[in-house]
């Protein structure tokens, strides 16, 4: 157990590191994040790119292709795109092996003083984000050194070399690397406990190889794990992920093995962690050029293994998906697209209710009924994904956001509340045989226009960003106040001449003082963007 510990400590470290440092990195990119993925087009090219550049700055590949999972859950993007994704992730990943072979464990300590004294000194955000890397950095091969120095008296170790004897057997090396990866859900752990074994002269190259390619089998059972529960189509992408993994294997353990194994002993005779991590590199590289021209017959073989059936329920949300939160610049995109949608819904279920009331559209109320009942359980939805988005890591600015879209979705929230009562009270006025007079149906014409246009140009703002709309949208409000009061006045004055019914009279009145409501909660949508974007 003595030996053990040293191991399982250092192989703690290296996962921590490894993961402090992509978070780090995920931070200094940003918005980059964002534009990264808004390069992923139809052109699977581009996508084989974008999984690469995403992977290298998250520092997993495993998480990558979860992320993926969730894209396609969500509909985001095709099959098609998540192919060309998966493989430039598996092209990413070998980044942490290639830094792993320049022995960099000197510098180890230096890097982590030096990220923790600009941690505690220095107050600016972004800047504490660049310490959080060095720190990750840091870590990460202070772990690999106290993998090593553990795996040092295993050396002379009769049972150790026992099982090393025995996973000489290229089937027993790729069943020990997969059991590996699945057990530490990372394959860049694995292979660099692979390269530990290697430092210490535990494992020559011949050994190493099969094991390897166990473990880049073994990456893709947490895309597999992540899929159960999703669709179909995002099942196939977990699939693919695995199909592509065993076909590369099996070529390059049949055909390629000997010709790569002696080329990266030549490229780094005597470096048997540098042989590693370019036998990793060279076979995602070589795996995804050769499978890179079938990428249909790929997708046709994941529609044939898992064909078009029953879907699991889905939930109401349609661009969320906890797989995402893998990535949280991007889920924070996906949030606001959400909060896009949940706004459409509400704004059909307005121009609905002006139909109920003013033109005894009834048939039209169990439909807005419906629909707020959808548009409370996507709040939910996105408030329940909104919180557990806050707990990853942000920075202050994107937390900032998350804080805005939850105000905002209950400013929403609330529109569709109002329209609900509109709608009641229209079904009121229709149950009880009461009419508006001319002029009464004039005024709820004009203010329901106006109160749309409020509303729209709220949500447009917050869209695009755009100051002016915002401000536009306090003027509007404005109106909305004056013509409330106005028509009050005027209700009240046709209510002395005998021109309109106290039953009736008591609705329109409620109605308007709704739509006022709407107009207030557009105006606080658009003071979020105000304050948002004046600061910048």
């Amino acid at each position: 157990m003595n030996l053990a510990l040293p191991v399982l400590g250092g192989l703690g470290l290296f996962l921590y590191g490894m993961t402090m440092m992509g978070s780090g990195l995920e931070k200094a990119a940003g918005s980059r994040m964002k534009r990264i993925m808004e390069a992923l087009t139809s052109n699977r090219l581009k996508g084989v790119l974008v999984g690469t550049l995403v992977t290298m700055i998250i520092q997993s590949s495993s998480a990558t292709t979860v992320m993926v999972v969730g894209f396609v859950n969500a509909g985001i993007m095709n099959l098609g795109q998540a192919v060309g994704v998966i493989m430039g992730a598996n092209i990413g990943t070998t980044i942490t092996s290639q830094l792993i072979a320049f022995s960099l464990t000197d510098y180890a300590p230096l890097a982590v003083a030096l990220g923790v004294a600009i941690w505690i000194v220095v107050k600016n955000t972004k800047t504490k984000t660049y310490a959080e890397i060095l720190i990750g950095f840091g870590i990460l091969f202070i772990g690999m050194d106290m993998m090593g120095s553990g795996l040092s008296p295993f050396a002379e170790n009769p049972a150790f070399i026992d099982v090393l004897t025995k996973l000489n057997n290229p089937v027993m090396g790729m069943l020990a690397g997969f059991i590996l990866t699945t057990v530490v859900q990372s394959s860049s752990a694995s292979v660099g406990l692979l390269q530990a074994l290697a430092g210490q002269g535990l494992v020559s190259m011949n050994l190493a190889f099969p094991i390897l390619f166990g473990e880049n089998i073994g990456t893709t059972t947490t895309a597999i794990l992540s899929s159960i529960g999703t669709n179909k189509a995002a099942k196939r992408a977990a699939f693919v992920h695995f199909f592509m993994k065993v076909v590369g294997t099996l070529i390059f353990m049949t055909l390629l093995r000997y010709p790569i194994e002696a080329l990266v002993i030549r490229m780094s005779p005597g470096n048997v962690v540098r042989q590693i991590a370019n036998a990793h590199t060279i076979f995602n590289i070589v795996n995804t050029i050769i499978l890179f021209p079938f990428i249909s017959l790929i997708i046709k073989a994941a529609e044939f293994v898992i064909p078009e059936g029953e879907e699991e329920e889905a939930t109401v949300a349609i661009h969320l998906d906890k797989r995402i939160l893998e990535t949280p610049s991007i889920a924070l995109v996906q949030g606001g697209k959400e909060i896009e949608v949940m706004a459409e819904l509400v704004f059909k279920n307005l121009e609905a209710s002006k139909e109920v009331l003013l033109n005894e559209k009834i048939n039209k109320v169990e439909e807005i009924l419906a629909m707020e009942q959808r548009i409370n359980q996507t709040q939910k939805e996105i408030t329940d994904y909104l919180v557990l988005l806050s707990k990853t890591s942000l920075s202050v600015l994107q937390h900032e956001e998350v804080n805005t879209m939850l105000f905002m979705i209950g400013d929403i929230e609330r529109v569709g509340d109002h329209v609900e009562n509109i709608t009641e009270l229209a079904q009121e006025k229709y149950e009880k045989s009461l009419d508006f007079s001319a002029l009464a149906a004039q005024e709820l014409e004009e203010m329901f226009e106006l109160v749309k246009e409020t509303f729209t140009l709220a949500m447009e703002a917050y869209k695009l960003g755009d100051i002016k709309m915002a401000s536009r949208v306090q003027v509007l409000e404005e109106e909305v106040d004056k013509k409330e009061m106005g028509n009050r006045k005027n209700h009240i004055e046709r209510l002395n001449q005998g021109l309109c019914t106290t039953e009736s009279g008591l609705i329109y009145l409620d109605v308007i003082s709704n739509l006022e409501r709407i107009s207030d909660h557009s105006s606080n949508i658009s003071l979020f963007v105000l304050d948002k974007y004046s600061k910048n």
